[in-house]
């Protein structure tokens, strides 16, 4: 009994979490985007689409948490479980394909941030918050253990490394010229990215079950 109270209050827990970070996604999403359009900043622009590949899995873990929080059999739950991770997979797919081509495209094409005092505020805004978000949703998957809230931990933790990288853009390229740093920093992102959405891969699929077996 204990046990079961304990999962209920961290599904619940989750619920909330998702919650805001649809909304916050959603207000980030158009706010960076906008100010990314106003101010002529591929960064800023890139960093909003970025917040819509966050905000789509936000939706995904939502539906998955509150179809448990709904009292479904075990069955209903492990199915929808199964499907959130491999569309939280392929959302990590995505994510991953952004970095790369954002970042290995302004390298060529030699993309320099434009200041935007919006820009900085939706993404300085991100850099508090997300891993504050990311850290709560850990505490919770601790109890859930699911693959799919994994995953979307994983986008969380982007989404505040690429705020970092944004304001380090604008502020290095007003302050030292140096406007490359901050594309070299999203690809050194590649690193951690990678191996996760191989692991949520391995973990939609079964095959990380398996190996283990």
């Amino acid at each position: 009994m204990a046990a079961a109270a304990t999962r209920t209050a961290a599904i619940q827990r989750g619920v909330r979490l998702e919650v805001v970070t649809v909304v916050w996604m959603l207000a980030e999403a158009v706010l960076a985007i906008a100010a990314g359009f106003v101010a002529r900043s591929v960064l800023l622009t890139a960093f909003g689409f970025d917040s819509v590949i966050e905000l789509l899995s936000g939706v995904v873990l939502l539906r998955r948490l509150t179809f448990e929080a709904g009292g479904r059999s075990e069955h209903g739950i492990e199915r929808m479980e199964r499907a959130a991770a491999r569309i939280s997979a392929v959302l990590l797919v995505l994510l991953c394909a952004y970095v790369v081509v954002t970042s290995v495209g302004g390298l060529v094409v030699g993309l320099k941030p434009e200041s935007s005092a919006l820009g900085i505020a939706v993404a300085g805004a991100a850099l508090l918050v997300m891993p504050l978000l990311a850290l709560a949703k850990s505490r919770a998957n601790r109890v859930i253990g699911s693959s799919a809230l994994r995953a979307d931990i994983a986008e969380t933790v982007t989404c505040a490394y690429m705020a970092a990288v944004t304001l380090a853009g604008i502020g290095l390229t007003a302050v030292l010229g140096l406007w490359w740093l901050q594309y070299v920093a999203a690809i050194a992102l590649l690193v951690w990215l990678v191996p996760e959405t191989r692991e949520a891969f391995e973990a939609a699929t079964g095959r990380g079950e398996k190996e283990e077996r």
